[in-house]
């Protein structure tokens, strides 16, 4: 079983520590991965706080690929529209497809992606 630590989950664990016990047994069983999406998020606020060795050992974690399937983003959106799932970003879109094609659970904060489980089965990690 991988783990896609989703930002929502790294912003709180930088900031606050939480979840720290969970991420580092994590990190230790070398079962966290992470995409571009998610270095994306984070990489930037962290430069502009000077904590380069933290990017760095960001940038050493397992990347799964992304391919961002476009047509399925949409088929996924259209599902949660008429579900009346409003406001998902498409980057989370785009997070919860790449988990279910590299067959990862995805470890977030974020509520949308239990929403987008209601119309598109993903494997979330209820940390």
């Amino acid at each position: 079983m991988n783990i896609l630590i989703d930002s929502s989950v790294w912003i709180l664990y930088f900031n606050k520590g939480t979840n720290s016990n969970e991420i580092e047994f994590l990190i230790d069983e070398n079962l966290v991965v992470i995409n571009e999406i998610v270095l994306t998020e984070l990489v930037p606020f962290l430069l502009l706080h000077n904590q380069k060795k933290l990017v760095k050992l960001l940038h050493e974690i397992r990347k799964i690929p992304l391919v961002v399937n476009w047509e399925e983003i949409s088929k996924i959106q259209l599902k949660c529209i008429k579900k009346g799932i409003n406001g998902i970003g498409i980057p989370d879109l785009i997070i919860a497809q790449n988990a279910k094609e590299n067959n990862v659970h995805i470890f977030s904060k974020d509520k949308h992606f239990s929403h987008i489980n209601n119309v598109y089965p993903i494997l979330l990690h209820l940390g």
